[in-house]
């Protein structure tokens, strides 16, 4: 009875913790939109504090087309970048790893890239290959995703210890088994760690490139010029089209890892 009694308490313990887990963000949500609504009826002068979510998910409905079109080009914006940039450090951190040199070389350029403000670098971008063309906008993105990839990547490929290698040594494999054997399975978790970082990182480079310029076109772009017209409504819509491209990116990366994670034997 005693062990019947604990299988049945656990099995209720682990499932009252998936039920809070997904009614967790529910209540969030639903208490985020009962603040927005008595939000919307502040006024600041004439006009109120934000739009109300009637007025906003109205606009999300019946301008959908032009939004999804912004939507796909921030999206598509962000997705070269972070590729770009992802195997750019990929590379770079897997030659970091293996010649101490060029580590010492690339560390300064990697904190340098981490501090440099998307406000400052987009406009020299444009500047380059005018403002008629994507190609800053991708190139911001890149940079936002390069850091946390190169970064954790280069953690990862460091994590072997000197035991693991020398069975590995003691056991005569060449060094491409090595690093396929033993290094690149210890730096994997690293690898999408970086990535899930990066993809958020893409997005929000993405969209701030487009607010400072370039394109009439993108997210960025839409949130600054509705804003700015006074159109909040519109401008609101758009923001929720940003956060669902941001939530959409992080998500296949979440999923890319679990993947992964269940592939890999134990």
């Amino acid at each position: 009875m005693s062990v019947a009694t604990t299988g049945m308490s656990r099995g209720l313990t682990v499932r009252g913790e998936r039920v809070a887990r997904v009614a967790a963000p529910i209540v969030v949500g639903i208490l985020l939109l009962v603040a927005w609504q008595l939000l919307s009826g502040v006024q600041t002068g004439r006009l109120p504090l934000v739009p109300a979510p009637a007025a906003v998910f109205e606009q999300l409905v019946s301008r959908w087309d032009l939004i999804l079109d912004n939507a796909l080009i921030t999206g598509g914006n962000a997705l070269v970048g972070l590729i770009g940039g992802a195997i750019l450090a990929i590379v770079l951190a897997g030659v970091a790893a293996w010649v101490r040199a060029v580590d010492g070389m690339l560390a300064p350029l990697v904190v340098g890239l981490a501090v440099i403000p998307i406000v400052a670098l987009a406009p020299v971008l444009y500047a380059m290959f005018g403002l008629s063309a994507q190609t800053a906008r991708q190139i911001v993105a890149g940079v936002a995703a390069f850091v946390p990839v190169f970064v954790n990547v280069l953690s990862g490929l460091r994590q072997t210890s000197a035991v693991q290698r020398d069975l590995f040594r003691a056991s005569a494999a060449t060094g491409a088994q090595t690093f396929r054997k033993l290094t690149l399975p210890v730096a994997l978790p690293s690898l999408l760690t970086g990535l899930r970082l990066a993809s958020a990182l893409a997005v929000i480079a993405a969209l701030v490139a487009e607010y400072f310029g370039g394109p009439a076109n993108g997210l960025g772009t839409a949130i600054a010029s509705y804003a700015k017209t006074g159109a909040s409504a519109l401008a609101f819509a758009s923001v929720l089209a940003a956060i669902s491209v941001g939530l959409v990116f992080f998500l296949v990366t979440v999923l890319l890892e679990r993947l992964v994670t269940w592939r890999r034997p134990g």
